[in-house]
Formats: C-alpha cells, structure tokens, sequence
C-alpha cells in the first residue's frame, strides 16, 4: 500500500466533504475523434475535429494536475491513432507518468496493445456476430491482439445495448480467460447514435445476471453495490469529481455528458458505472472503494 496516496486521498475527501473544496480527482482526455472503426453507438467519429496537439498536452498535464487530478485516462476516437509529427501516444504517457498516479486509456483493440499506459480497456460489445453488427467486422482481429499483448493489466469494457444484452453472460464467460476484469456501461442515446437504449426492465435484468457472474467468481469487476444501485440509477452521483478534456483542449469538470449532449436531464438515462462507482467511493462505501483500488490500483 502507497501510504503518501493513501493519505493525499484522505485529505481529498476531507476537505471536499467539510470545506467544500471540491476539486476533481480523474480526468478523459480526449486526444482525437478519428477512429478506426464507425460504431453504430458513438457519435465521436460523426463529429471531426483537429486532434489535441503535443504542446497543448504539455501544458494541459501539470495544469490539471494542479486542479486535483490524480488519474488520467487517455479517450477518443481512437487514442492510439494519435500522432503529432515525430510524437505518438506513448510519449503522451510518459508525460502524464510524470504526474499522476495512474495513466489508462480505452481503446477499441484494432491496434496493437502496446501502449504503456497502467491499464489498458478494451471495448468489446457482444460475441462476434453481434460485435461486428455494432462496431464493424473486427471482433476477432481485437481478440487476436489482446491475445497477444503482453500488457499486464487489460480489461474489457462492455456497453450494453438493445442488441447485445441477451448474450451478456456469454460475453463474460468468454472474455473471462483473456483479461484481468470486465467493466461496463450502458449505451446512452446520443442525437447521433440509433436508438440502442434498453427498457429499465431490461437493464435490471442483465444487472441481476452480472451480479450472479460476480458471485460465481467471474471478473467482473464493477462492485456489487454499483451493479445494484445502477438498475433505476439510486445512486447519488458526485459529478465535481469528473473532468474532461476535449481535443480542443478545453478543460470541463463535471458529468461526462457535459456539452457532449443536447440533452437537458442526461442523468435521467445515466449508465455511466465509472460514475457510479467512484461517486460510491466518495460516499464511503466499502465495495466501491475496493473496486477502484482493484481497477485503478492508486493506493
């Protein structure tokens, strides 16, 4: 156990919980919304823009780490596109390495593994008909790639959709051998996404199998409390605890869904369960807290 990040974040909690001094901890940057792929649920690569340049980056990382940022994850698009003349993403990492005590990126798997960052997610979102219905034939390029990683830490990050919930547990089982957990979300209705929401019936169902999988030993690694709680959204979410960074390199604190959405109440249909846990966390709840030492591994 880190006993200086143990007591930084002790500190963190006790100043944003009694003298409201509410900083963010974890921050998405996204680097670029070019993609390798055209997913039927994201609405990133329909809405171009320049990548995040490398003198920006520079200047972002000790900013926000001054503002309270302890873990960055590196988003897009897809991050491991991301180049600046001779620059690439792993020299972005060894930046951040600098900073924060854990650096991950998520990452659709068309590419190779290598990155160096602390955790790498990859999303695979059904068995392979199902995935390559959503995201395009690359299901068994992805898993050939995480097969051959020799990254110590990969996870698979499903969202979960109207056409890949029934095979969920499958999904799990499948995945199970080849990474060190599974994490998910729930599909959220982008204005440039097709209707893929699934009926609360429908969630709390899927919820309850995932539940059962965690009990039964599988990794899946989102607490059980948060798989609970995210079945009519009862938990109370922290957003202050979020930030995000876009390609343009404006810096947001708050819900992911932050000027990303036309939405006005985005919370109504959240499925955000990194939200949900690190919002758990703060609430001093065990499970959640033991999550985010299990996935993040900051203290």
């Amino acid at each position: 156990m880190n006993i200086s990040r143990v007591l930084h974040l002790a500190k963190y909690y006790v100043q944003a919980k009694f003298f409201n001094d509410k900083r963010p901890i974890l921050a998405g940057m996204k680097l670029t919304h070019r993609c390798t792929l055209q997913c039927r649920q994201c609405p990133y690569w329909q809405r171009p823009v320049p990548d995040l340049n490398w003198s920006r980056i520079r200047e972002i990382i000790p900013e926000i780490y001054e503002r309270g940022i302890r873990v960055l994850i590196l988003e897009g698009g897809e991050p491991l596109l991301w180049k600046d003349g001779e620059y690439r993403i792993n020299d972005i990492v060894r930046e951040a390495k600098k900073y924060f005590y854990c650096v991950g990126v998520t990452t659709n798997g068309t590419l190779p593994l290598d990155v160096l960052t602390d955790i790498i997610w990859v999303s695979v979102d059904g068995l392979r008909d199902t995935h390559d219905k959503l995201r395009g034939p690359s299901f068994d390029r992805i898993i050939d790639n995480i097969r051959s990683s020799a990254h110590p830490k990969i996870f698979a990050n499903i969202t979960i959709n109207r056409l890949n919930h029934t095979e969920i547990p499958e999904l799990v089982r499948f995945l199970s051998p080849l990474v060190k957990g599974v994490t998910i979300q729930f599909f959220y209705p982008y204005p440039e996404s097709e209707d893929l929401l699934l009926t609360w019936e429908e969630r709390a169902a899927v919820l309850d199998k995932l539940i059962i999988l965690k009990k039964e030993g599988y990794p899946v690694t989102d607490s059980l409390l948060a798989l609970e709680t995210l079945k009519n959204n009862t938990w109370f979410c922290e957003p202050w605890m979020i930030a995000n960074v876009e390609p343009d390199g404006t810096f947001n604190q708050g819900c992911y869904l932050q000027n990303r959405t036309t939405d006005d109440n985005p919370c109504q249909l959240c499925g955000f369960a990194a939200h949900t846990e690190i919002s758990l966390a703060y609430q001093l709840h065990w499970q959640a807290i033991m999550a985010g030492r299990e996935i993040l591994g900051i203290f």
